[in-house]
């Protein structure tokens, strides 16, 4: 079991015309401005969402909040592929999709972004094989 809590910020009425996007907007923000970790999910198609991915992405750079990219096929570092090409050069750290590692990366990702985002480095990240192998994934 994991001992943390997701809002999931798509959780909103659904748009159904563009006249709402705003307002879709607006309650997106709000809720990030609750967060202190942004979290995506990676998958097949999400590098190609632009509407409110894109705009979330750029909320969270601009917010300074920790961003953990979850790959959903399991890929353990930045897979260029999937990933929208913002992230692929901003301070975030690529993850496989797994419940230990995701644990791992809220608890120790947050104050890595801080000290890291403190010393100027914005490059992504991604954790070693080691890091896995100390968790029992590999």
């Amino acid at each position: 079991n994991i001992p943390f809590d997701f809002f999931d910020a798509h959780d909103l009425n659904t748009a159904r015309d563009s006249s709402q996007e705003d307002s879709i907007k607006k309650q997106l923000a709000q809720r990030m401005c609750n967060s202190k970790v942004f979290v995506l999910l990676l998958g097949e198609h999400t590098k190609y969402l632009r509407k409110f991915v894109l705009w979330e992405i750029e909320q969270a750079i601009s917010k300074k909040m920790p961003i953990i990219v979850v790959n959903l096929n399991k890929y353990m570092g930045i897979d260029s592929e999937r990933c929208p090409f913002i992230l692929e050069h901003t301070l975030a750290i690529h993850i496989s999709y797994s419940p230990k590692i995701l644990q791992y990366a809220l608890e120790h990702w947050p104050q890595r972004h801080q000290e890291l985002l403190e010393a100027n480095d914005t490059e992504p990240r991604y954790y070693k094989e080691s890091v896995y192998k100390e968790l029992g994934l590999l």
